[in-house]
């Protein structure tokens, strides 16, 4: 029996059990590491040229492309290198991943790895928006006004939004999408002709359109209670950086992302949450996204995701600020086999009161915006990058995580596209992490953040395709997954 945080600190830093992320990158979880003992990254993209040594790439990779991250855990599952990894630590290894599916849960088990989640039948019922609403409905949380119903032309979506009295300013919402790109935002028969495709013949959650600010929190549904993680804001639909008018694109962490009693709400908000998943047979790890009302203030359920996320590293890097230990690990106890005592009510009332007024941090995803379809010849290195105050950018020193950073001055680049990948609108092209914020109090980009976004961007190279290039697949939005 493990009682306390210091207890389960001591069991994860002793730990014999090989553990496992299994993902296109290791972003979402990087730097567990460094607080579990054998644990390890098994992952498709070269971030680290070979450097960390917790990530594992097969080095026989045929470049292909993937529709999906569940494509890319699949795709490593079956390859030898990987398969030949795990065998050499041992029976009795156990996996995560951010997106997984029946196919993947299968080829885990071949490989001897017990799937450290709900199963991927009850994750992709949850992960719809749709279903989700209904379920926050049930237990207290509202959302944004909405109607829910199927249209098939932009008669019947105004029909529906009316019915409602929603008006004629509307965002409409697919049940399944990431990143927003499943998001529309409907004023006028133009708007929906853009985007018909990809509504018609689908179930629809059709919201009043509100000016209002994304503010996001993780929590871990355990047998002793939810334990909720931090509030951070959202950066959404820069051009910058995304390349999607409601595509997520980065975070700011800091503790006045919303006043004290909205902070308490949003994290009640987050606890019922839990308790509805608990009634659907749900445990472990899951994100929220919460929308702040900016004129009346009033706090709505945006969606919930059944599963680690984009925002995974802003909440376990600050969490590891509380003196206890990342969220994260919350989620690995359920699916550890011992038996422990927390008091999760403390931990949440010590975490509310929050720790270190200058845990500040930030992130971005940078995606590239252009149309153009070409491949790289040059990308810029995972490592710690240094901005002067001239605003250029240069390569610091290879770090592995963001631990070494010293001040504003310095980000944690993490490399996604590599030369001889394509580059092509909407692809990741790499992931940055600083301390300070990113975005201004009235949501605009900070100066530092669009020199950080234009001095990362300069250092990648390209050159046009050949011609029998033109139909290769493209490999594509299979980073974080927010």
């Amino acid at each position: 029996m493990l009682n306390g945080i210091s207890d389960v600190r001591a069991f994860f830093h002793t730990n014999a059990v090989p553990l496992y992320f299994i993902s296109p990158t290791p972003f979402n979880l990087l730097g567990i590491d460094r607080w579990v003992r054998n644990f390890f990254y098994l992952t498709y993209f070269d971030s680290f040229e070979g450097a960390h040594p917790r990530v594992s790439v097969p080095q026989r990779r045929d470049r292909r492309g993937f529709g999906c991250m569940e494509d890319v855990c699949n795709h490593l599952l079956r390859d030898p290198e990987t398969l030949e990894f795990l065998a050499r630590r041992g029976p009795g290894g156990k996996a995560c991943f951010v997106m997984f599916d029946e196919e993947t849960q299968a080829l885990a088990h071949r490989a001897g790895l017990e799937v450290m989640h709900p199963s991927a039948a009850l994750r992709h019922h949850l992960d719809s928006k749709i279903v989700m609403t209904r379920l926050a409905e049930e237990v207290g949380v509202s959302s944004v006004p909405n109607t829910i119903g199927r249209v098939g032309s932009y008669d019947e979506l105004t029909a529906l939004a009316q019915s409602a009295g929603l008006g004629d300013d509307l965002v409409v919402e697919a049940p399944y999408g990431d990143s927003g790109n499943e998001t529309f935002f409907v004023r006028g028969q133009r708007d929906w002709d853009h985007c018909a495709g990809d509504l018609v013949a689908q179930e629809l959650k059709v919201m009043k359109r509100i000016r209002n600010v994304e503010v996001c929190l993780e929590g871990v549904l355990t047998r002793h209670g939810t334990v909720v993680g931090p509030a951070m804001t959202s950066l959404v639909g820069y051009p910058e950086l995304t390349p999607y008018q409601g595509g997520w694109c980065g975070n700011d962490i800091w503790r006045g992302v919303l006043p004290r009693e909205q902070t308490h709400a949003a994290r009640e908000m987050v606890r019922k949450l839990g308790d509805g998943l608990r009634r659907k047979g749900y445990c472990g790890y899951f994100e929220v996204d919460l929308l702040h009302d900016l004129d009346s203030g009033e706090l709505y359920l945006g969606e919930l995701n059944p599963r680690v996320s984009g925002v995974s590293p802003m909440t376990n890097l600050t969490t590891e600020a509380y003196a206890d230990m990342p969220l994260f690990l919350f989620h690995l106890l359920e699916y550890m086999d011992v038996e422990y005592e927390l008091d999760i009510e403390e931990i949440n009332s010590r975490w509310e009161r929050g720790y270190g007024e200058d845990e500040v941090w930030a992130q971005l995803m940078i995606r590239e915006t252009s149309p153009d379809l070409e491949r790289l010849t040059a990308t810029p290195r995972t490592g710690v990058w240094h901005l002067d105050d001239d605003g250029r950018i240069s390569f610091a020193r290879w770090g592995n995580d963001w631990d070494s950073l010293i001040d504003e001055s310095e980000a944690f680049y993490m490399r996604v596209a590599e030369p001889g990948d394509y580059r092509c609108q909407g692809a990741e092209l790499g992931v940055l992490v600083t301390r300070g914020r990113l975005q201004t109090d009235d949501y605009q980009l900070t100066e530092r953040c669009r020199r950080w976004t234009e001095g990362i961007k300069a250092q990648f190279a390209t050159t046009p395709l050949a011609a029998d290039d033109a139909a290769t697949p493209i490999v594509s939005r299979l980073v974080a997954r927010a």
